[in-house]
């Protein structure tokens, strides 16, 4: 335990209220003492403390009215009563409030000091938790939609602007153009970031197998169902499922998705139950929806249900400004993944063959062409001969 952990200590009794010190300052604790409940609000409104000890009963304020004032201050702190035998009902009722746990008293001072141990390790990890979600949150916020060009900033405002909300998103775009980061851009930005995020490639699984994929099926649907599996969208309940490349869905599977959004049901294959589901959906694709409609090979009403708003993702070409950003970040990211030694310079020769391409593979070209050059150059520079380019993306 860190000798940092500063305790408040509130009990009005000062023979009680030094023993209980002692026994922390004992164990490597710094405590900090009040003999009623008006100095502890005091003190809880003026400094920070890791956990509270309070007596149920105090003069000037309750223990009820310490522990809302110390939750208030930091919902992540702990709060520990000590009752009486006759107010452990009142003890219960707190914790129902948030406190941590309660001692009865006389206290235990072995159990005393197991319990502050166990609510500040508590402490620890949600603070642990904490760290790792705003970690998480901001390796998700767009941290690799990296750029500033004016046609980046639109698409991302169109995202920042029907985030928050649940409506269907359709995100256009050339392949490798980074439609699934704008995906999970909309995911981390809506209030379901809490929950999953499941990607899925309508284009990358077999027809046959797609819609026990994305329905699930029950024991027994087919050969080889030899149990019940949920399907994503079961799965993705209260979250975000990604479908790319949903041009490629077949008509029946496209009337399945239909249903799904318009009425959060469907059943699993060989199944009867309806089942219901609250998912946000955001799909993307690169071809021409509006054509393969015109050609009955996509439904005219999934079309309309998906593009409630459509976004475009912009490709590399339209946002050149945006390339050396990009392969700067692309560098460091696989010199450190390659165990490059010293950091890795772009001169200015290699950044205007960048810039000279037309990446027709968008930023997964870009991104591919960087960890490759990587690879076969030695040294501290990446020179344009390492980058294998077609000879006219040099003419400079």
């Amino acid at each position: 335990m860190k000798s940092a952990d500063r305790i408040l200590l509130v009990e009005d009794k000062e023979s009680l209220r030094s023993v209980l010190r002692k026994t922390l300052e004992a164990e490597g604790f710094g405590v900090d003492e009040a003999p009623d409940g008006g100095s502890a609000l005091d003190k809880i409104r003026r400094a920070r403390f890791s956990m509270v000890l309070t007596d149920l009963r105090l003069p000037a304020a309750s223990g009820h009215d310490v522990l809302k004032a110390a939750i208030t201050s930091d919902p992540e702190m702990p709060v520990i009563l000590m009752t009486a035998y006759g107010t452990i009902k009142d003890a219960v009722s707190a914790m129902k409030a948030g406190a941590y746990d309660y001692l009865e008293k006389p206290v235990d001072t072995e159990h005393l000091l197991a319990l502050v141990r166990r609510a500040l390790d508590h402490r620890s990890l949600l603070h642990e938790n904490a760290l790792l979600k705003e970690r998480f949150s901001q390796e998700l916020d767009t941290p690799e939609i990296l750029g500033d060009s004016p046609a980046l900033r639109r698409a991302l405002e169109q995202v920042r602007r029907v985030a928050p909300t649940d409506a269907t998103v359709l995100l256009l775009g050339e392949s490798g153009s980074g439609k699934e980061l704008f995906a999970r851009a909309v995911h981390h930005l809506s209030g379901r970031k809490a929950h999953s995020f499941f990607p899925i490639n309508c284009a990358a699984i077999p027809e046959n197998l797609l819609e026990s994929e994305l329905f699930g099926y029950e024991k027994g649907a087919f050969t080889g169902a030899a149990g019940t599996k949920r399907g994503k969208f079961e799965i993705a309940d209260r979250g975000t499922l990604f479908l790319d490349e949903i041009g490629d869905l077949s008509l029946p599977l496209q009337g399945k998705v239909l249903r799904v959004i318009e009425q959060r049901q469907f059943e699993r294959v060989g199944g009867t139950e309806t089942r219901s589901v609250d998912i946000r959906l955001v799909a993307a694709t690169n071809k021409d929806l509006k054509g393969l409609v015109a050609q009955g090979a996509f439904r005219q009403d999934l079309f309309f249900r998906l593009s409630v708003f459509p976004v475009t993702v912009p490709p590399l070409r339209e946002r050149p400004e945006d390339i050396p950003v990009l392969a700067r970040h692309f560098v460091k990211k696989f010199a450190a993944e390659q165990k490059k030694r010293g950091p890795i310079a772009l001169p200015d020769e290699t950044l205007r063959a960048l810039c000279a391409y037309a990446w027709p593979g968008n930023v997964r070209e870009l991104e591919n062409s960087i960890e490759r050059a990587l690879i076969l150059g030695e040294g501290d520079r990446l020179l344009p001969e390492h980058l294998n380019l077609p000879a006219p993306a040099r003419g400079i």
